[in-house]
């Protein structure tokens, strides 16, 4: 039987900061957009719409904190926060099977934190649609940028609350002209 992964087709670039430790302390500025960029989520009326499951993160991981966020047509822009609840590993305090304790939980990392985000968004769309299954929602990747400082901070807050203001010239709005994929 013949493989289907090429190689030179299906060549995977890491766009993290090769080296960083994705569960550090620290903010980040995450985007995530649509499959094919499709307008799923609808039409910007007075910049306003929400995501459930991204308000639910903190609760699935202690050491998270949420800043800004917006959701946009096809893409999504958010600020999280990874705090230092823990120092360490934690035994949890549910037994399992056996009678025994849990492995100790560790730190999630970026990308878990994300990941779990798109799973459990695409698991609600799908089960909205009634496809019965998860199709594709997101693109396979994010974007990400560790924020250093304050000033970059209050930079990408404000970026991502003027975001809808600005659709009609983003490039990911498929209606505007300059857009790649228009």
């Amino acid at each position: 039987m013949k493989s289907k992964f090429d190689p030179q087709k299906h060549h995977r670039r890491s766009i993290r900061l090769k080296g960083y430790d994705y569960t550090s302390e620290g903010a980040y500025f995450v985007t995530i957009v649509t499959q094919g960029r499709e307008c799923l989520f609808g039409e910007i009326h007075d910049g306003e719409m929400i995501v459930r499951w991204w308000n639910e993160l903190p609760n699935k991981f202690p050491d998270v904190v949420l800043g800004a966020f917006i959701v946009m047509p096809n893409h999504f822009h958010g600020i999280i926060f990874i705090i230092n609840k823990r120092r360490g590993e934690v035994i949890s305090p549910r037994n399992n099977i056996q009678g025994g304790v849990s492995p100790p939980l560790r730190k999630p990392t970026l990308g878990q934190i994300v990941g779990y985000f798109k799973y459990q968004s695409t698991k609600e769309m799908n089960e909205v649609g009634n496809t019965g299954t998860i199709t594709k929602f997101w693109q396979r990747n994010y974007y990400e940028h560790i924020i250093r400082d304050e000033k970059e901070l209050q930079q990408k807050t404000d970026y991502i609350f003027s975001n809808p203001s600005r659709w009609e010239e983003d490039e990911e709005n498929s209606g505007n002209k300059n857009s790649p994929s228009a």
